[in-house]
C-alpha cells in the first residue's frame, strides 16, 4: 500500500471515529479543551504508527488504549500537578435531554474521581468493556480493576447520595 493510500486510510479513520474519542477523551478530563488536546495528541501516536496499528484486530481499542494511556501519562507531569482541577466546569458538556443538574452533578462526582478510577468506570461503563478488556486497556490485572471499579463506583454513590448533592432539591428550594 503507498503513503497515499495510507494517509487516506488513517483520515478516514480519524474523521469516523474522531467524535467518539474526543467523548471517551472528555469523560477522563472533564474539559473539553484538554480533551481535544488528548485526542490530537492520541492521533499523533497513532499516525506514526499506522501500518502497524491499521492490522491489528481492533483499531477503535488500540486507539482508546493511546488515548487512555496519554491521560495517564498527563496526569504525572508537573503541569498537571500546578493546575487545579476543581476549577474546570462544564464547559458545555451537558446531555441535549434530560435532568440537567443530575448531569451536573454526575460530571462533577466523575471528574472528582483519582485518574486511574475515572479511567476505570469511563472504559467500563461508558466504553462498555469488560473487565479482562480493561485490564488490558490500562494494562493492569483484571483484579485491579474490579477493586478500582468498585472503589470508584462507590465514591460516586456517596458524592451523589440524596443530601450531599451541590445541586440537591433542598438547596434548590432554599436557594
Amino acid at each position: 500500500m503507498t503513503g497515499e493510500s495510507h494517509n487516506a486510510e488513517f483520515a478516514a479513520y480519524v474523521a469516523a471515529r474522531s467524535g467518539w474519542l474526543r467523548k471517551v477523551a472528555y469523560l477522563l478530563c472533564a474539559d473539553w479543551h484538554r480533551a481535544d488536546d488528548l485526542v490530537q495528541e492520541s492521533i499523533t501516536k497513532l499516525y506514526v504508527r499506522w501500518p502497524r496499528v491499521r492490522r491489528v484486530e481492533s483499531v477503535d481499542a488500540y486507539a482508546r488504549k493511546v488515548l487512555v494511556n496519554t491521560f495517564l501519562a498527563e496526569q504525572r507531569t508537573s503541569w498537571w500537578r500546578r493546575t487545579d482541577r476543581a476549577a474546570v466546569l462544564a464547559d458545555g458538556a451537558l446531555p441535549p435531554a434530560g435532568d440537567l443538574e443530575a448531569a451536573l452533578d454526575l460530571q462533577r462526582a466523575l471528574a472528582a474521581l483519582p485518574p486511574r478510577q475515572r479511567a476505570t468506570v469511563v472504559l467500563r461503563y461508558y466504553c462498555d468493556l469488560s473487565v479482562d478488556q480493561t485490564a488490558d486497556a490500562l494494562g493492569c490485572s483484571p483484579g485491579n480493576v474490579k477493586s478500582q471499579s468498585a472503589r470508584g463506583l462507590e465514591a460516586l454513590r456517596r458524592t451523589l447520595a440524596p443530601g450531599r448533592l451541590a445541586f440537591s432539591e433542598g438547596a434548590a428550594r432554599n436557594g
